[in-house]
């Protein structure tokens, strides 16, 4: 599918490591003429570690809304945009877990915010897990991982103590993918 709509100009209106966020001056379909910021960031991934019906999941503090948060582990390297997701994966869990995955299964992909946000997910499970040593970064140094049943995570989320939309959707598209 071509674009209907046409970039007549754009700037950069904030840039750090992470994030870059542009303004595009657009024309629309109808010819009428709108501005669009984007953010931009490096693809992620969501590791959802699976074995004997049981999942990890990390709890972190989150600090843009102030609150900890349990989640699967994740992760993006903006120091190297364009990592094969599976190495990304691979890392990420090992990193942040201290698992390693025998196996993982590039299951799906997600985007963040396509309406404001370019940033693309992978999705993976990881299974065959061996527990090692974590390699936390110093902004994950409040970080604990914990193994839950399936059942409990899913009472989880409905109770709202998970909340972080990519670890709902990555758990979303395992199960009805058949995969947990």
């Amino acid at each position: 599918m071509t674009n209907p709509y046409v970039t007549l100009s754009s700037r950069v209106a904030y840039e750090n490591p992470w994030t870059r966020v542009r303004e595009d001056r657009i024309r629309r379909p109808d010819g009428s003429e709108g501005v669009y910021g984007v953010v931009e960031r490096p693809d992620f991934v969501v590791v959802v570690p699976y074995q004997e019906g049981r999942v990890t999941l990390v709890e972190q503090y989150r600090y843009p809304v102030h609150a900890r948060m349990w989640e699967f582990p994740m992760g993006m390297w903006e120091q190297a945009p364009g990592t094969d997701p599976a190495v990304l994966a691979a890392a990420e869990l090992r990193e942040e877990t201290g698992l390693s995955a025998g196996h993982m299964l590039h299951s799906g992909t997600i985007f963040q915010g396509p309406g404001y946000c370019s940033q693309r997910g992978h999705i993976f499970l990881a299974t065959e897990l061996t527990r090692g040593e974590t390699a936390r970064e110093v902004t994950e140094q409040d970080m604990v991982a914990r193994d839950f049943p399936l059942a409990e995570l899913e009472t989880m989320i409905r109770m709202g103590v998970i909340v972080d939309a990519m670890s709902i959707s990555a758990f979303g598209l395992l199960r009805v993918k058949g995969l947990l």
